[in-house]
């Protein structure tokens, strides 16, 4: 069979083709559910569904009526995206994930029609300052969960941190479930920091590029103790008064942001986070790198981590997707290894 994966966020669509549970074309473009919300319609969306769809047919020598089932994730399935399609409460795990899933048919994107896999949120109802801080919800992570947690196997309850342009703490129970999720906004907030903000000067607007413990674990321990808003000051105290070099300044910087997502994920009541609870870490090797080393430092977590590799992580959100299809009866297991 010939499937489509289509992978489309608020800033990225990437669309892969699927044969016998392998990759055979990809495509990525800069254009998402952003676009809708600043154009006032979703007609970039629909270009940027077009053209990665067409690249990765043309890569692959294969005619449009040639693809078999065409899948979707992330918020392609928000208000903003070619059709809404309600989250599913938690607890929710792949039959669910299956179950949900709706089809729309976009005659000027494909000829088939597209099934949307359903986002997750927490079991609550009318929200309020009184409960806000136990809800949230997710689109596209799902499908990542999916994956990741058949690659690794893993039996019994855990938690994922998944960094990213926001990252996500996500609780799954024995039967990998989604039971509820934690968002931060620590990567948006460490790129507006590092490029929009005065403390531009003194990274020279860049990230760290090799990880320094050291001064990764002083920004946490500074921004623990004065604030955030007070770390991200040191580091231009540094640049200024110090013989500290550019990329320690910025993994204090790192360090700093980076400590508010451990105050989340032992305090969130939407996770409620246990401190022998297993943790699996993704993301980019940095940021891998990063986490696991201000949670092996914290004291408060001692449960087992898993940081996992490139290759584990690869085209989570694909895979995730043929899982998930898998279990609606849409195409054969064998299809999804």
């Amino acid at each position: 069979m010939n499937i489509l994966t289509i992978d489309a966020g608020t800033t990225n669509t990437r669309t892969l083709l699927w044969r016998a549970g392998a990759v055979v074309a990809q495509a990525q473009l800069e254009t998402g559910v952003r676009n809708t919300a600043i154009d006032g319609h979703n007609g970039a969306l629909k270009q940027a569904l077009r053209d990665t769809i067409a690249s990765v047919l043309a890569s692959a020598g294969i005619a449009p009526c040639e693809v078999d089932l065409a899948l979707a994730s992330g918020m392609i399935s928000s208000p903003m995206g070619v059709q809404e399609v309600p989250h599913l409460p938690a607890p929710a795990g792949l039959a669910q994930l299956a179950q949900g899933m709706q089809t729309v048919d976009l005659p000027d994107v494909l000829a088939q029609p597209l099934w949307l896999i359903p986002g997750v949120r927490n079991q609550h109802g009318a929200v309020g300052l009184h409960n806000v801080e136990a809800m949230d919800m997710m689109r596209g992570e799902e499908t990542e969960v999916v994956a990741l947690l058949e690659r690794l196997q893993l039996r019994g309850a855990a938690t994922l941190i998944m960094p990213g342009s926001h990252t996500k703490l996500i609780s799954v129970d024995e039967q990998r479930r989604i039971l509820g999720c934690s968002t931060t906004i620590a990567g948006e907030l460490l790129q507006a920091i590092t490029q929009h903000t005065l403390i531009k000067q003194s990274v020279d607007g860049g990230f760290a590029q090799t990880l320094v413990p050291k001064m990764l674990l002083a920004g946490a321990a500074a921004a623990q103790k004065t604030g955030l808003a007070r770390a991200c000051f040191s580091v231009r105290t540094l640049g200024q008064f110090s013989a500290v070099e550019c990329n320690e300044r910025a993994n204090f910087l790192m360090g700093a942001v980076l400590s508010g997502d451990l105050l989340a994920l032992r305090n969130s009541t939407a996770i409620q986070m246990r401190p022998d609870t297993p943790l699996v870490i993704t993301g980019k090797p940095m940021l891998r790198q990063a986490l696991g080393l201000l949670i092996e430092e914290h004291g408060f977590f001692y449960g087992k981590r898993i940081i996992v590799d490139d290759q584990q992580q690869a085209n989570l959100a694909g895979h995730g997707a043929l899982l998930i299809a898998a279990a609606r009866g849409l195409i054969s297991p064998q299809e999804t290894v």
